[in-house]
């Protein structure tokens, strides 16, 4: 029999599969302007750091933000479920690859504790931090008014894929347009891939939008469920949502890279397809400020039922400020990485972000491999 209808595929790209290319004038690197604008909000480096528990406490918060970034951190994580999560991430660290899953479902079964709520959001700010915290969709009534109370910033509301059309036999569902209306600060949703539920999201209200589904270090979304969209399509098409909403609005609603950077070279990717900022996980689980000691997992890996991640280990052989800003001590692109932006924006003639959104890029599968035979033979 004939197939009367036909699905159609299209090709989708991640960050190896392309290259920027040099603009037709350069810029002085010193020059170029890479602040980021959220709601009122000026940060100096356009760079989250990821709410992981292996990532993000209450010290890295801190210092995060005085080197200009903003670092958030987990409400529903170690953090909030023990006085002492230090201990916590010390036997994560140590657990044999065979027993962590297990280890991550009994150590985030404890109860999440209100009190710490306010005492970690607190000690952020009284530390000079901006204090952003991160909660899923279910539990965003229930801990965003505490950590209000204690004088969050910014709220960040995550999932794994977050949408405005959400079928559930509750009755109680989160509504994002009403979300916005009770909170007076800066509010980032995601995580989505596509055009239809990025403008959606915009739609809402909300200040910003996370873009991203799996291509995170320690998730395993895409080897579990099979879903996800490569991190350079799904970029530019939430950038085109992003940029169709502001002409149909004059709102600008800018949207955040989440995962799959493992390198500058992938950061300065990221903003050439659109992204007005980054979110950073594993990279930042390098540096000596980072509370996982050089391991780092996904917020789905404690899943009690169906794990969504797993933990994976860097070295832990750098520091804040050789990530961010240098001076860099290895050749691999994963230190100084606001130097590697502005230098990119440099050769590429954009003088701020949005005239990287600009820039050319090509499909260049060979762009990591070409000419490199000597390094993938020495590195061996």
């Amino acid at each position: 029999m004939p197939i009367r209808e036909r699905r159609t595929l299209r090709f989708a790209y991640g960050f190896d599969d392309i290259a920027i290319v040099p603009g037709d004038i350069t810029i002085n690197p010193e020059q170029t302007d890479i602040g980021f604008e959220l709601g009122k909000l000026h940060f100096s480096s356009p760079i989250l750091a990821a709410a992981m528990d292996g990532v993000v406490d209450v010290n890295l918060a801190i210092a995060f933000s005085k080197l200009g970034g903003l670092a958030v951190l987990n409400l529903e994580g170690l953090q909030t479920r023990y006085d002492d999560p230090d201990e916590i991430l010390a036997q994560i660290a140590a657990a044999p690859q065979s027993e962590v899953t297990a280890l991550l479902q009994k150590v985030y079964s404890a109860p999440i504790r209100e009190n710490l709520i306010g005492e970690r959001v607190k000690a952020i700010k009284d530390g000079g931090g901006v204090c952003a915290v991160s909660v899923t969709p279910a539990l965003t009534k229930k801990l965003y008014k505490t950590a209000a109370e204690a004088g969050m910033d910014v709220l960040v509301v995550q999932s794994t894929v977050t949408t405005t059309r959400h079928v559930s036999k509750s009755t109680q569902g989160l509504v994002f347009s009403e979300l916005r209306k009770l909170v007076s600060v800066p509010i980032i949703v995601g995580n989505c891939v596509s055009y239809n539920v990025a403008k959606g999201l915009m739609e809402t209200g909300v200040t910003a939008v996370l873009v991203g589904v799996g291509p995170g270090a320690a998730c395993t979304t895409r080897e579990v469920l099979g879903v996800g969209v490569p991190q350079v399509t799904a970029t530019m098409d939430c950038a085109a949502a992003r940029d169709d909403y502001f002409r149909e609005t004059k709102r600008y609603v800018p949207i955040i890279a989440d995962g799959g950077i493992r390198a500058g070279g992938d950061l300065c990717k990221a903003f050439a397809c659109g992204a007005d900022a980054v979110m950073l996980g594993s990279i930042l689980v390098q540096t000596a400020e980072a509370p996982g000691r050089g391991s780092h997992w996904g917020m789905a890996t404690s899943h009690g039922a169906l794990p969504r991640g797993t933990r994976v280990r860097v070295p832990q052989n750098s520091t804040l400020q050789k990530t961010l800003l240098g001076p860099a001590t290895v050749t691999d692109g994963t230190q100084n990485l606001l130097g590697a932006l502005r230098t990119c924006m440099g050769v590429c003639g954009a003088g701020n972000i949005k005239d990287m959104h600009k820039v050319e890029i090509v499909i260049a599968p060979a762009i990591k491999t070409e000419g490199k035979q000597l390094q993938r033979l020495q590195a061996q």
